[in-house]
């Protein structure tokens, strides 16, 4: 089976750019963007990428979402990269957090990759919208995410991979883990909560929790938010955690439509154009332009041999 790993471009690149040092012949922070590489190289190897798809936020891509919940993703805290290499303004450091992802792309432009972006759409709708691709139809589709918003996609050809965690996370790992199905995630997750996305969750509901008091969720049958607040209604000793899910049956709806990747929230349009891009992939591979952006951001004596042999076979 052909295994096509699928990278949630932002989540990847943001874990570089916090920690990596690496800084150009200019004396710019490059960290991100080479760090990202060889975190490319990494999965593609340890995964044996028969091809690679790179998934981007696009422009207003959480609006739709927004407008849904005006405090989805609120609050967050800018992301710093590592303040010991240099001291930059809030306003230069956003600057080269732009640079480096555009020169990122740049990089990419070079290789046998698919690059994925739209604008109003997430990079997680994106992902979830392409492992149901035809085209991928008998192959194995890796998830490179440390987003636990993937979970509810794992099934037997889906699984994800967590960088961070160093773990592979698959259908049955995520029963076992969690006592819940994939298919039953995002319901479990609107109850709980996700506090990463400033989506409040019932209070005194965890998964642990949820797991326990509703032990049908590791099924495969896919529930609704109806069915939970049914089973709910009918309890004859009702807890407290009954009672808070009847009382917040509107914030799990709302979290639910927000959550679910099940029916990905992408227009019409940018499915065709996402879909042509897949149809349309033909591998190029210019490696002396690889070689001479390495040599430029002060990265020509890093190892890429592998990640170059890789980007190769794609190639052919």
């Amino acid at each position: 089976m052909k295994n096509v790993i699928i990278i949630d471009a932002l989540n990847m690149f943001l874990r570089s750019y916090v920690i990596s040092p690496h800084m150009d012949r200019k004396g710019n922070p490059v960290g991100g963007t080479i760090g990202f590489l060889k975190s490319l190289q990494k999965v593609a190897r340890d995964f044996n990428a028969d091809e690679i798809i790179v998934a981007w936020d696009g422009h207003e891509g959480s609006q739709r979402k927004r407008s849904m919940n005006k405090d989805y993703k609120g609050g967050r805290k800018p992301v710093r990269f590592n303040r010991r290499m240099i001291e930059l303004s809030p306003d230069q450091e956003q600057a080269n957090k732009g640079y480096q992802q555009v020169r990122l792309m740049e990089y990419l432009n070079q290789m046998p990759v698919i690059q994925l972006v739209a604008d109003f759409t997430e990079a997680d709708d994106i992902i979830a919208h392409v492992i149901n691709h035809d085209k991928y139809k008998n192959w194995h589709k890796t998830i490179i995410s440390s987003d636990k918003d993937f979970f509810q996609l794992c099934r037997e050809d889906v699984s994800i991979y967590r960088p961070i965690q160093k773990k592979v996370m698959t259908k049955d790992s995520i029963i076992n883990e969690f006592k819940i199905h994939p298919k039953n995630f995002a319901l479990a997750r609107a109850m709980a909560g996700d506090a990463s996305d400033n989506l409040p969750g019932i209070r005194g509901a965890g998964l642990k929790t949820i797991a326990k008091r509703f032990p049908y969720l590791v099924r495969e049958d896919e529930y609704e938010v109806s069915d939970i607040i049914r089973d709910c209604a009918m309890q004859a000793k009702k807890l407290k955690i009954h009672e808070n899910i009847q009382t917040g049956e509107t914030l799990i709806k709302e979290n639910y439509k927000i959550m679910q990747l099940y029916f990905p929230n992408i227009r019409p349009l940018n499915r065709q154009l996402i879909t042509k891009a897949v149809n349309d992939f033909e591998p190029f591979f210019d490696k002396i332009k690889f070689t001479q952006m390495l040599f430029d951001d002060d990265a020509g004596h890093l190892n890429f041999d592998a990640l170059q042999y890789i980007l190769r076979n794609i190639k052919r």
